[in-house]
């Protein structure tokens, strides 16, 4: 239904060629304070004055204004009762006469500035009470006008001592460098929010262990950039809203991401490594030690990333996983039984089995002979482990039996015990690194400029370290 004007000769009709607005009647406001059901039903009644018809009988719910009739074009606040368009008050046809705009808005004006001005006294003089007693003390015989002038003044003094200083923070602020190094400065928490990592300590010792090899900025400062990487690892931000907070370009986010990912990734290589037989076997957990003694090197697992659909048909089969019903790509990692990461893949297709990755990835090659590997069901590796002279631990099939035998029931569940540590170490890293939980784009599966590997393969070693700089989820005892 098309809106037209109910005031009497107002012929205007709803048209998208112009911006008139139409205003319903006011509704009687039930559900509130008695104030507000009193000024709702005053306002509606005033309309209906104003527009100076008969509306017995008709569905006043259909009743419009245009804004034609409001000074400003817009019908005021319910509260703002002073205000003329409150209600119509122009162009109302043979209605009752109404005061012109300039009279009507210059009115309201002057009422409204001697409001404020009444505001303002009873400000001052709430002060002047509260400070009479001291001044009239050092003033001695001084008259009650000389103390309200004196209150007055101190008020203005301490206004514009309080602008000054206003001003200043302001300046302060707009100078400041965004996430610098003060910023982070003894507030852990904001350490931990935009990094994941524990402590400002650890926070510094990493970019200490870094700045020497991180290509340097021209709009940015080192601590920056590698705040920026940091923080686009950990709370998977778009690289517009990174330009914003940094003051620079989307293609300067994202070349910084690259370039300081590409020496993280060589420098922080080194934190995820597997340790000699000799440490892990001293700093065997008792929960391991009390069923499979100090054999057990390595607890594996795979997860899985979701990826932008690739355009690539082939690329499009090899990352599709059947198992999460999206392309993705696949990490190998494989955990301490302290609960530490020693070993993390590079980037596999979703498609790819749990078997291959193991046995074409390299983590065999870390195998001495006599280690225990703990797995789960699908990495069915038994006799390319065997070729070690190593062992497989993995839970017991019900596949063919009616049910499992008491001895496989208890070895199943000493071993669900302890393998549950590596699913926990995955959750940990995809909850402090929110960027493993998103949908990456394809470019990051690409080698580009001449580099060795594309940058997933770099993320997830890089934060794998990070993670291995934080407390371990397994206790000793």
């Amino acid at each position: 239904m098309v809106n037209s004007c109910s005031v009497f000769k107002c012929h205007n009709k709803a048209n998208k060629s112009d911006n008139r607005k139409f205003f319903r009647l006011p509704e009687i406001i039930l559900h509130q304070d008695d104030r507000t059901r009193e000024l709702s039903t005053e306002r509606r009644r005033s309309w209906l004055a104003r527009l100076g018809q008969d509306f017995t009988g008709k569905n006043l719910s259909n009743i419009r204004v245009c804004s034609d009739h409001f000074i400003s074009g817009q019908k005021s606040a319910l509260y703002d009762r002073e205000n003329p368009d409150w209600a119509p008050s122009i162009n109302l046809g043979s209605t009752a006469s109404t005061p012109s705009p300039l009279v009507a808005t210059g009115r309201f004006a002057r009422r409204r500035a001697r409001s404020e001005k009444c505001e303002a006294a009873r400000v001052l003089l709430s002060i002047g009470e509260s400070c009479e007693p001291s001044l009239e003390e050092e003033a001695g015989t001084s008259s009650q006008t000389d103390l309200s002038s004196l209150v007055i003044d101190s008020v203005f003094n301490e206004l514009a001592h309080v602008k000054k200083e206003n001003d200043s923070f302001r300046e302060q602020l707009k100078t400041q460098t965004p996430y610098c190094i003060e910023f982070f400065k003894e507030n852990d928490d904001k350490v931990k929010y935009f990094t994941g990592l524990t402590s400002f300590l650890v926070l510094m010792e990493l970019f200490g262990y870094l700045e020497g090899h991180l290509p340097a900025k021209v709009l940015l400062s080192k601590f920056q950039c590698l705040i920026m990487t940091l923080m686009k690892l950990r709370l998977d931000l778009s690289n517009v809203f990174l330009a914003y907070q940094f003051s620079v370009s989307t293609s300067t986010i994202s070349r910084t991401f690259e370039d300081y990912i590409h020496v993280m990734y060589h420098r922080m290589k080194p934190l995820v490594y597997w340790p000699d037989r000799e440490s892990l076997q001293k700093t065997m957990p008792m929960q391991f030690r009390e069923h499979f003694g100090k054999k057990c090197a390595v607890i594996i697992d795979c997860f899985e990333v979701f990826i932008d659909k690739p355009s690539n048909m082939l690329a499009r089969a090899e990352t599709w996983s059947s198992y999460k019903h999206h392309n993705t790509v696949k990490f190998l990692i494989g955990i301490t039984p302290q609960g530490v990461i020693s070993y993390i893949s590079n980037a596999w297709g979703g498609r790819t089995t749990d078997k291959h990755i193991t046995e074409h990835s390299g983590f065999l090659d870390n195998i001495l002979p006599g280690d225990l590997v703990m797995a789960d069901r699908g990495f069915d590796i038994a006799a390319s482990v065997g070729t070690l002279c190593a062992q497989v631990k993995i839970p017991a099939f019900t596949k063919g039996k009616s049910q499992m035998s008491p001895l496989d029931l208890e070895s199943t569940r000493k071993l669900a015990n302890v393998r549950i540590h590596v699913e926990r170490v995955i959750g940990l890293t995809r909850q402090k690194y929110t960027i493993l939980n998103g949908l990456l784009p394809v470019e990051f599966l690409l080698k580009e400029n001449g580099q060795d590997l594309p940058v997933i393969d770099k993320i997830g070693t890089v934060c794998c370290a990070l993670v291995n700089l934080c407390d371990p989820v397994v206790a000793f005892d």
